[in-house]
């Protein structure tokens, strides 16, 4: 059962976390793109498809913790540092998205917002996508894991 758990947590996490950083990254050169020219259809319609992606996926990823819990369950690993670790980043991960990306990311979808808008957007993907980098590494690192590694 362990086994099966954390396949679908990784697949999980692959298949969810994965769209949302690459879309969240892309969205801040496409909005500038889309406030330099917005008579473009084609750059607006761009940003609000990555807005969509985000959003979506970001209710999917809720996913990703539920096996993750499930798997640290079984493993017997829910009191251990690198696991409270994981989860103090992946919740700080999911509020700078919630409440620092998502919310910006419409405000420029709409048509509103500026080009330095854009790149107080951009650094909170930056931090969003390192917190996700953070979370990952303590994943495959694992302290104490038997693995070897």
């Amino acid at each position: 059962m362990n086994k099966f758990l954390l396949a679908v947590h990784v697949l999980a996490a692959i298949v969810a976390i994965g769209p949302v950083t690459v879309a969240a990254s892309m969205f801040p050169p496409a909005a500038r793109l889309a406030l330099a020219a917005p008579d473009d259809a084609r750059a607006v319609e761009t940003v609000r498809l990555l807005h969509r992606i985000c959003r979506v996926y970001a209710v999917v990823g809720v996913v990703v913790p539920v096996f993750g819990f499930a798997t640290a369950s079984s493993m017997g690993v829910l009191g251990d540092g690198w696991l409270i670790a994981s989860i103090v980043l992946t919740v700080l991960a999911a509020i700078v998205l919630a409440v620092l990306v998502l919310p910006r990311q419409e405000a420029l979808a709409e048509g509103g917002g500026t080009r330095e808008a854009t790149v107080r957007l951009a650094m909170f993907t930056g931090v969003f996508n390192l917190l996700w980098a953070a979370v990952t590494v303590l994943m495959i690192i694992r302290p104490g894991s038997t693995t070897g590694v």
